[in-house]
Parts: structure tokens; C-alpha cells; sequence
């Protein structure tokens, strides 16, 4: 099965039912990141979450068939989560199939999200005529289809969003689903809504609940940073303890602009230059007026193998800040200041 941003919705419930095997690509990364997560949750038994990084599947491909097959922990149901660079887990998928048609037995659900992947992949390929397999490729988002999809989120959330505010949130959310998503469930929370109480928002709603300037926010840390700006960045690190800015979130912030350097680098390819694109292309990339001095130095930096290799090490940040909440600070400082190490220039 092949689905796309505009089917994936429609054909999601199904596919979740009469498949075991999902695969998640394209440029927009957080896009497919969110529908991975709505597939998961849909899933008949999802069971027990059992992660395996890109990585290990490529070094090992035979461990994906022994996690699918083996029973959680308690006796319970389980599924793989993996996040995998481009074709890392081909060999790895075509293992679990093979030993599967060869009465190696049934396996659990296999969730992958794949950057820098697209439906034209090996692993695409592989999968996309199986009728027990999904494959799923998501497309830049407009601001548009960004804008509904708040919408959306606002009612499923019972917050009542104009157009108007939606749109903001959107380009607030720099046309990233995930967090735009934070942002309406931070309004729910805020206006004490719900389906069954749903509250209207209004602009000094989302004032109260966003951060107060630009300044107070978490774009100078994560500019520094991707723009190898050491000289700057013990200032924002400084500043960073100085207004306790959540370390989680500003790890997100710097996703946020690791997807959409990846959007930029797919849409330019290898020889393209920002001076190329028109204003409503760079408006669909989130290319603003004021930012755009910074993107332009990051995207020529962070592109190909090294936009690769920033985003696994950025996945793998993540993972270490849930796993030592205690410690997330000064994790987060010391992996922050090794990116901006390796982006500055030489």
C-alpha cells in the first residue's frame, strides 16, 4: 500500500488494521514523524514500544526479525520504532520478510520513519506492493495545508481557532506539525478546554502561553549553534540557565531547523542557492525575511552526509535527555556545543 500527506488520513485506520509493516518517508520529516505516531496509536494491540536505532539495524539486520518475534517483557504485545537515515534498514527489512515467507513465524509491527528517504528508495520499493506493508511519503508542507491541520488539531482539542490564529501558529511552527501540535495542546490546557467544553481562542491567548519576544525565545541558542557561532554561544548558554528554557524544548527548536534544512537541501539539490527560489517557494520552506541571513548559512553547512549525520546525533540527543531528565541541562549544553564545534568555520 502507498499513501501520500493527502491519503494518509482517509487510509490510515485501515492500514493500521491489515498491515505489520510501515514505512514513513519524504522531505517533510516532521509530518511523518506525526503520522507514525497517529498510525501507532491506532494499531489494533500496539503493546509495548521497543526502539531500535537506525544504526543498529544496519550493522545487525538480522536483530529487527528477533525484536518482531520475540514476546514484551510481561507477555504482552509489543512494536518496533525505528528511526533510520535513508535505506539503513533495507537489508534489515528484507531479512524480516524472507524469514517470515520461510515460516520463521508472525512478527510484531514494524514502525519506521526515514530521513532523507523517499518513495523512490530500495526500501520503498521493497515494501510498496505488499499488502501487508505501508508506505507512506510526505511532501513539503504549504502553509495552507499547515493551517487546516491546526484547525483540525484545535477541534479534536475543543479550541475554537480563526483562521487567522491558526495560520499564526503555523508559521510560528515554522510549517512543523509537531510543534504546532504543542502549541494547540498548550492552549487546551490554558483555556481549560475540551470536546465536551470547547473554549474559542483568541491572539492574547496565544501571546500568554508563547514566549514573550524573539529574545526570550529559543532561535538565538539555536542559531548559534547551526550557524557555528561559538563565540556566541556561551552567551546563550548562559542565557539559556539564566530563564530556565526547558532543554527538551530547545532540542525540539534545533529538529525544528535540522527538518527544515533538510526540506531546503531537497527542494535546492546539490547545486542549487536560496537565491534561486522565488518568494512563495521560500515562504512554503519557511524562509522568512527575518531569519533568512542564518538559514542561508546553515543551509550551505548542513547539507547531504553532514545534515544526515546531524540529524541521527540530534535523535540521539533526544534519547539521552528523556533517559537522564536530571542531567538534561548539561547534556544538552555539551551536544549543542559539539555541533556548533563541527559547523564552524574553518
Amino acid at each position: 500500500m502507498k499513501l501520500t500527506n493527502s491519503t494518509f488520513q482517509g487510509k490510515a485506520r485501515d492500514a493500521a488494521a491489515n498491515c505489520s509493516i510501515f514505512f514513513f518517508c519524504g522531505q517533510d520529516e516532521a509530518g511523518a514523524s506525526a503520522a507514525a505516531k497517529d498510525l501507532i496509536e491506532l494499531l489494533p494491540e500496539a503493546g509495548e514500544k521497543v526502539e531500535i536505532p537506525g544504526a543498529e539495524l544496519r550493522s545487525d539486520p538480522a536483530r529487527l526479525g528477533d525484536e518482531a518475534r520475540s514476546t514484551s517483557l510481561f507477555g504482552g504485545t509489543r512494536h518496533i520504532f525505528a528511526r533510520v537515515t535513508g535505506d539503513e534498514a533495507h537489508e534489515a527489512l528484507k531479512t524480516l520478510i524472507e524469514t517470515g515467507e520461510a515460516g520463521g513465524g508472525d512478527a510484531c509491527p514494524v514502525v519506521l520513519v526515514a530521513t532523507s528517504a523517499t518513495d523512490k528508495s530500495r526500501t520503498a520499493k521493497l515494501l510498496e506492493k505488499r499488502k501487508d506493508a505501508l508506505v507512506a511519503m510526505f511532501y513539503p508542507p504549504d502553509l495552507s495545508s499547515v493551517t487546516q491541520s491546526v484547525r483540525k488539531m484545535g477541534d479534536a482539542a475543543g479550541v475554537q481557532l480563526s483562521v487567522d490564529l491558526a495560520e499564526r501558529i503555523a508559521r510560528g511552527a515554522n510549517l512543523d506539525v509537531r510543534l504546532a501540535s504543542s502549541e494547540v495542546e498548550k492552549l487546551a490546557l490554558y483555556l481549560d478546554a475540551g470536546q465536551q467544553s470547547p473554549k474559542r481562542a483568541e491572539a492574547g491567548d496565544l501571546d500568554e502561553i508563547g514566549a514573550t519576544s524573539e529574545e526570550d525565545g529559543f532561535m538565538p541558542l539555536v542559531n548559534a549553534v547551526l550557524s557555528g557561532d561559538t563565540g556566541r554561544l556561551s552567551g546563550e548558554l548562559k542565557r539559556m540557565r539564566e530563564v530556565a528554557l526547558n532543554p527538551v524544548g530547545v532540542l525540539l527548536a534545533v529538529e525544528r531547523r535540522a527538518a527544515q534544512l533538510a526540506r531546503i537541501s531537497a527542494k535546492l539539490g546539490p547545486r542549487g542557492t536560496l537565491d534561486g527560489l522565488s518568494k512563495g517557494e521560500k515562504a512554503q520552506l519557511g524562509i522568512f525575511f527575518r531569519e533568512e541571513r542564518e538559514i542561508r548559512t546553515q543551509a550551505r553547512h548542513w547539507r547531504g552526509k553532514r545534515l544526515d549525520l546531524l540529524t541521527l546525533r540530534l535523535t540521539e540527543m533526544h534519547r539521552e535527555l528523556l533517559v537522564n531528565s536530571q542531567s538534561a541541562e548539561m547534556l544538552l549544553s555539551q551536544g549543542l556545543a559539539r555541533i556548533a564545534r563541527s559547523a564552524a568555520p574553518r
